[in-house]
């Protein structure tokens, strides 16, 4: 395999055997990756403590490498196209395993903002666009769809596999910095290892450099801009994405307001993070086939969110509910994923144009994951300020959320449908000319 990492190949040349290591190797990539990041999706007291920072700094981190982020998105797709997989791949692992490795040395809050915007530029700009289209050229365009789902489900077992690991070090180690630095450093071999298995084991693939693309089009961009369909997408991707990252409180809130042991609250974070990916995304994909609407699925899971959400709000902050929260916030994690595994869909049902697909799906991202850039900060500064009743607050914005997405759910199908009538009219006004 190391031999002809060095030649042009098609994937009929690569054996059955190394296109499914190709596939769980960028599936755990992806995975595994984006941990540091997002480490406080789990681990949200012991980091806090271990970094010596408020819930406030806390998000405010994950702010700055947001704004990074969403920086990066558009010209990530120039870069995709510009150069091959394997360098990108190999390049973002070992200098994001560097990084990682200073973030495990527990430095300043200073020096950490320069670690987290340094982390934007190497899991975006460079390493962005690596999955999809790695996953894309070592299949057939028919098994693509599959091979994208088998992807999902590598992605969900192998987080869940290290988040496991990493949750049996928290607790075997007393010291919060201790335990975290450890944890950190192990994610940043893992990502190393990943690293250099990208750079030995990834071919050069024939045709993956697109020569004559133009990079960034401004009058694509403004076409996608202009087009309602776009636009709707983009708002409920929006709000989804904000549900989806702001039910992540949900770790604090079992500790806070029930007392619920490290531990357990890591476990649940972990099933609502990795664990549920696993069921959620295929369930969320299997409902939208049936129901011939993405948007129709987002909507039915929206409203299960805001039952779930209000639930929160009304039962008692006692130690004997500690179970039932639990267990709603796996569902909430369900519901929340499973909108979120489907949100780029609606472009589709949207009818948005071939010419600017591409396009459009990079706005959706920068405006998709905007709520990044400010919902931690923000829901950070309500815990500082007000305590426990914070978590009452952001229920109440997730919910608003919620409904505002709804509702961006029934324009986008809105819109589908009317495009839809308009395309039918066309073909059968030619059809009559003709």
């Amino acid at each position: 395999m190391i031999r002809k990492a060095h030649a042009e190949l098609k994937y009929t040349d690569l054996s059955k055997g190394r296109r499914i290591f190709l596939l769980c190797l960028v599936s755990m990539g992806s995975s595994i990756l984006y941990t540091p990041v997002y480490l406080k999706s789990v681990f949200y007291d012991p980091l806090m403590e271990a970094i010596g920072c408020t819930n406030a700094d806390l998000g405010a981190l994950l702010a700055a490498y947001s704004i990074v982020a969403i920086i990066c998105y558009l010209p990530a797709g120039v870069v995709a196209d510009k150069v091959r997989v394997r360098t990108l791949s190999w390049v973002g692992m070992i200098t994001t395993a560097g990084l990682t490795y200073w973030y495990a040395m527990l430095p300043s809050l200073e020096v950490l903002y320069a670690v987290f915007i340094g982390m934007g530029f190497t899991t975006i700009l460079i390493w962005w666009g690596t999955r999809y289209k790695l996953v894309r050229l070592i299949s057939s365009e028919d098994s693509y769809p599959s091979q994208i789902g088998i992807s999902y489900s590598v992605y969900g077992a192998a987080g869940l596999v290290v988040g496991l690991i990493n949750t049996a070090i928290v607790s075997a180690i007393a010291s919060a910095a201790q335990s975290i630095s450890v944890v950190l450093a192990f994610i940043a071999t893992l990502i190393l290892i990943i690293g250099i298995l990208s750079f030995l084991f990834i071919p050069k693939f024939e045709g993956e450099i697109q020569k004559e693309s133009k990079g960034f089009s401004l009058r694509e961009t403004l076409k996608a801009f202009k087009n309602p369909g776009v636009i709707w997408a983009a708002i409920a991707m929006f709000f989804i994405y904000a549900v989806y990252q702001g039910v992540t409180y949900t770790t604090p809130f079992m500790t806070a307001c029930f007392a619920a042991p490290i531990a357990l609250v890591s476990i649940v974070g972990l099933i609502r993070t990795y664990g549920i990916g696993l069921l959620a995304g295929p369930a969320a994909g299997g409902l939208a086939r049936l129901l011939k609407s993405p948007s129709k699925a987002i909507m039915i899971f929206l409203i299960a969110s805001l039952v779930v959400l209000a639930a929160f709000l009304v039962l008692p902050h006692d130690a004997a509910m500690l179970m039932a929260v639990a267990a709603l916030i796996v569902v909430v994690g369900f519901v929340s994923y499973g909108c979120f595994s489907i949100g780029s869909s609606t472009l589709t049902e949207a009818k948005v144009p071939l010419p600017i697909f591409g396009t459009a799906t990079g706005l959706l991202s920068v405006v998709g994951f905007l709520p990044d850039a400010f919902l931690h900060t923000w829901f950070g500064s309500l815990i500082d300020n007000h305590g426990n009743d914070a978590f009452n607050m952001i229920f109440i914005v997730l919910i608003i959320f919620s409904a505002a997405g709804l509702a961006a759910a029934w324009m986008v199908r809105r819109h589908g449908l009317k495009a839809q009538a308009r395309m039918t009219l066309e073909t059968n006004e030619s059809e009559k000319i003709q």
